[in-house]
């Protein structure tokens, strides 16, 4: 087999390390999107490994678990020096009420830990603390006994995760510098939201490693469409739906379009991607390559064109949302 040219590394802010530009994001692997096949997902994670890949994103909320035991089984036999495994707390079930407290978190790590397989995690995220029952908490409670777990070497950085933007600055305000390492930040970078660019120089002055997930916008920006589930106005999903027959149309893929936006933004360490087969890894890293001039396309022209024509589509609703956790933590 020839030998292949990993991806490009950036360094994750202030802490010293390296990252993939593209990571692997395992929410796929709890049904979100459909059941997995293990052993496909399995082969994904090795396959994303050797493509340049070190980075994989995981949680206890996907599929309760399993999608970390999954993902602990995929990382067997690869260097544990060489990988980062992030992982989360907060949520664990869906239906289950959204649990913060320092006992509860520090106990889900030990979880995590062991549904891994692991000896330490390298990155643990607070998961979505929109949800939270109150946002002090996460200041005041949740990180503090995560910087414990850190202290005891069970964790290695502190991350805060969700959807809304303006969580970042609530914590990263009230915490001193270097208390959190990274944010993971979704659906704001992409061609239908690009919101989170606006954020990024105050990330960067709080020394923060900024992880960005979902450039199809949660399944939104793909030939397939969004799930039924999808929060997306009406009016937007029809946009989307316009614009992926654009792309048929004209002999190429709103998917591809979109992962080519979204990883050309500056300032990401880490562009996570959700691929659960090793054929999605090989044709998104691909894609990933040509988009960072690493590798020629030969459909470079057209797909700049459609790129601009998607761009119109799109434009009334340009940086749309939708409302996610607890009405009283959001901003009036």
């Amino acid at each position: 087999m020839s030998p292949i040219e990993p991806l490009p590394k950036r360094p994750f802010d202030s802490t010293g390390i390296e990252v993939g530009c593209v990571g692997l994001g395992c929410s796929p692997f709890g049904h979100a999107y459909g059941s997995p096949n293990e052993d496909a997902a399995i082969a994904a994670v090795q396959e994303a490994f050797r493509q340049g890949v070190n980075f994989f994103d995981v949680a206890p909320f996907y599929a309760a678990g399993d999608a970390e035991k999954l993902l602990g089984r995929a990382l067997k036999g690869l260097p544990r020096s060489q990988i980062i495994v992030a992982t989360k707390v907060g949520k664990y079930k869906a239906g289950e009420p959204e649990d913060f407290s320092a006992e509860r978190v520090t106990q889900s790590v030990h979880e995590s830990l062991e549904r891994l397989q692991l000896e330490y995690i390298d990155v643990i995220q607070c998961h979505d603390i929109e949800s939270a029952k109150d946002m002090k908490q996460i200041v005041t409670e949740t990180i503090p006994a995560l910087q414990k777990l850190k202290k005891q070497g069970l964790v290695r950085f502190i991350g805060i995760t969700g959807l809304p933007l303006d969580i970042y600055t609530y914590v990263l305000d009230r915490v001193p510098v270097g208390s959190v390492d990274c944010i993971l930040s979704y659906c704001h970078n992409n061609l239908s939201d690009n919101t989170l660019v606006e954020l990024l120089p105050y990330l960067k002055e709080k020394r923060v490693a900024v992880i960005s997930a979902s450039f199809s916008s949660m399944g939104l920006l793909t030939q397939k469409g969004p799930p039924a589930w999808h929060p997306a106005p009406k009016n937007m999903q029809a946009a989307a739906r316009k614009a992926a027959a654009l792309c048929e149309e004209k002999g190429t893929d709103l998917a591809k379009i979109a992962i080519k936006e979204f990883v050309r933004t500056p300032g990401i360490a880490v562009h996570l991607m959700g691929m659960c087969t090793p054929e999605e890894v090989l044709y998104d890293t691909q894609v990933v390559r040509e988009a960072l001039g690493l590798v020629p396309n030969p459909k470079e022209a057209l797909e700049n064109e459609v790129l601009q024509e998607v761009k119109e589509l799109l434009k009334p609703h340009l940086n749309t949302t939708w409302k996610t956790g607890r009405s009283d933590n959001r901003t009036p």
